[in-house]
């Protein structure tokens, strides 16, 4: 066990960073989604879905 993890420790670690990462990522989504603020581009007049995702 203990030689597996000395062989795969670099790769347990970027794996660990980079889900930290992207849990930061969602929870900063999920947050702005909470205050109202939107992921896109707010350019509503060119989106396909300009009625779904602003209230009017």
């Amino acid at each position: 066990m203990a030689a597996w993890l000395a062989e795969n420790l670099g790769t347990i670690i970027i794996s660990l960073i980079l889900a930290a990462i992207v849990a930061a990522i969602v929870v900063s989504m999920i947050r702005d989604k909470k205050k109202g603020k939107s992921s896109c581009g707010c350019n509503c007049a060119h989106c396909g879905c300009c009625g779904s995702c602003h209230k009017q």
